[in-house]
């Protein structure tokens, strides 16, 4: 789910201002899982331009404080949500923390850093949703660590419909302030793509996994 539009449409032209998302469709690029994707998108580049910067922050406060409640800690996902969950957490004037994909080896151990002082109505903040298997990896350590996790809120979300049938079964309500949809319509409407790529990019949406494979 979307939080606005407006702010879908703002954030799309956005990233592709600054090419935090790359749109190669006859040109594909190949993830770390081996799939073949006509889209790249690298989020943590919108930190480096300050109006950006801002207004997603502010966009993800208000989607957070429109459709959650307000929560007594934000947990930022390692290592894109970090940056963006620290600013909305000061924003808040609550507490963080950040989740590692697995513990360290060494010290204490960590995989939760940061000190889990309030452990209900904890936010996710996530970057990027793909699959979302990584991000939902995040909640259950959360949750194993004896929070409350019911909400994720991220920038972007590519849509997968599998995506969003297993958050709902982890029962987590995700809001993204873009989508994929979004992102196509307007990459086309700034000429970023041409009218005959569209097929090609949503048949990727409707079955990633094998686009590259099909033909």
């Amino acid at each position: 789910m979307i939080y606005t539009e407006e702010t879908s449409d703002k954030i799309a032209e956005f990233l592709l201002q600054i090419k935090a998302i790359k749109l190669e469709p006859t040109n594909p690029f190949v993830w770390s899982s081996g799939w073949k994707s006509p889209i790249y998108c690298d989020n943590r580049i919108s930190l480096s331009h300050p109006a950006i910067r801002t207004y997603i922050r502010q966009q993800l406060v208000k989607a957070i404080e429109t459709h959650f409640e307000k929560p007594q800690t934000i947990a930022g996902v390692a290592t894109g949500g970090i940056a963006h969950g620290v600013l909305v957490a000061q924003e808040l004037g609550v507490p963080f923390v950040y989740v590692r994909p697995e513990s360290k080896k060494h010290g204490m151990k960590n995989q939760v850093e940061g000190q889990l002082q309030n452990k209900s109505d904890v936010v996710v903040v996530e970057d990027l949703v793909s699959t979302g298997k990584s991000s939902l990896a995040v909640v259950d350590v959360l949750r194993n660590e004896g929070c409350d996790v019911k909400y994720m809120v991220s920038i972007f979300d590519y849509g997968f419909e599998e995506t969003h049938i297993l958050f709902e079964k982890h029962k987590v309500k995700l809001i993204s302030l873009c989508d994929y949809s979004h992102l196509i319509n307007k990459a086309l409407e700034m000429e970023y793509i041409k009218t005959d790529h569209i097929e090609l990019l949503k048949e990727w949406r409707n079955n990633p996994a094998n686009w590259g494979k099909l033909g």
